[in-house]
């Protein structure tokens, strides 16, 4: 008997979750995505198909500070996403953990998140 696949089952309960979790303009959805690289997040409002503010390993401003996607960038990439968020009047979200397991890199960097000012 085979294994499933990590990647399809993440895929699985992602399709899951989103059922359920829905960002409006009141609070968009935050949403989480890990590569084996990079960690990226979006505050996206799901009536307008717009995104808000945007936070990844790849900004100039956190580049040379962090390497791959661990819980020190977590954080430093959820504290950067709660300042933009907040800048652009953004202050309470839906969280969208993508499939991931709710520990580590996506814990670190939700509670960054609040740590910087977003409700959840």
């Amino acid at each position: 008997m085979t294994r499933p696949n990590r990647a399809i089952e993440r895929i699985k309960r992602h399709r899951r979750i989103r059922k359920r979790v829905r960002g409006t303009s009141e609070r968009p959805r935050l949403c989480v995505t890990k590569t084996l690289h990079h960690l990226y997040a979006l505050i996206v409002d799901d009536t307008t198909g717009r995104t808000l503010a945007q936070a990844s390993t790849l900004d100039p401003e956190v580049r040379g500070q962090v390497s791959g996607p661990n819980i020190e960038a977590a954080k430093k990439i959820g504290a950067l996403m709660a300042k933009r968020a907040l800048k652009e009047g953004v202050e309470a979200v839906v969280f969208d953990r993508g499939g991931y397991p709710y520990h580590g890199v996506i814990s670190a960097f939700a509670q960054a998140c609040r740590e910087g000012g977003l409700r959840f």
